[in-house]
């Protein structure tokens, strides 16, 4: 059910997904390795995606750009060599089923039903153009998207506005028209500051931000989003 105490959204003609994490399972990755890794898989999955953010980041002040696939190869080593693991052919085979990469269970219903009500529908993710085009395929959703939108169009990671402003550009529709969905809370804030409508989708029910711009709604998954859409129009 939705958390949220503020007013339901208004006049939404797009929703906006980020990818990694929201509509795709990022420990589904090392749990899938989980016969090689043990009981360390988790470890390695959290510092992995630790890591992955922190470079991305780092890489967007430094201005020193590097596409996302690169800095999840870079995160990867630096999980492993922390954790003492020394396995060229572990690393490559979790690279690989990075692209194969799983979506949450309720990501094909819900965007079946936000399609079915007239929503356009897009992806704006750190992901290079081949890594979400790989998990789109995976997940059975080719031809659901209007648009699938990479940072690498714009040379910088979230949360730069430039990156957001990619939606706008793209759709053809006001920032304040557009509904964006992440589990990152940090992705969340910052596209409620860029302007848009924000549902934080809290799937692991994480405090607040200590940061501006709070989102207009949560939800604890993605089932419950077309009732908040159905009541925006």
């Amino acid at each position: 059910m939705s958390t949220s105490t503020q007013p339901v959204l208004r006049g939404v003609k797009a929703c906006v997904f980020d990818a990694y994490g929201t509509l795709f399972d990022v420990s589904s990755v090392a749990h899938g390795a989980q016969d090689a890794l043990g009981e360390r898989w988790h470890a390695l999955s959290d510092l992995w995606r630790t890591k992955q953010l922190q470079y991305s980041w780092l890489r967007s002040l430094t201005d020193q750009h590097a596409d996302f696939w690169q800095i999840t190869g870079d995160a990867l080593d630096f999980a492993l060599a922390t954790l003492h693991i020394q396995d060229k052919a572990l690393r490559e085979r979790l690279l690989h089923m990075y692209l194969a990469i799983k979506p949450f269970a309720e990501v094909a219903e819900t965007l079946t039903q936000l399609k079915q009500a007239g929503e356009k529908l897009a992806i704006l993710s750190n992901g290079t153009p081949v890594m979400l085009q790989a998990a789109v395929k995976n997940a059975g959703l080719e031809g659901i998207f209007d648009a699938v939108l990479s940072v690498e169009d714009v040379g910088v990671f979230k949360p730069h506005p430039l990156v957001y402003q990619l939606a706008t550009d793209r759709l053809g529709i006001r920032r304040e028209e557009i509904c964006f969905l992440s589990s990152n809370g940090w992705d969340a804030y910052s596209a409620k500051a860029y302007g848009f409508q924000v549902v934080w989708c809290n799937r692991f029910n994480q405090p607040p931000e200590h940061l501006p711009s709070p989102p207009d709604a949560q939800i604890r998954t993605l089932d419950d989003l077309p009732a908040l859409i159905a009541r925006s129009a």
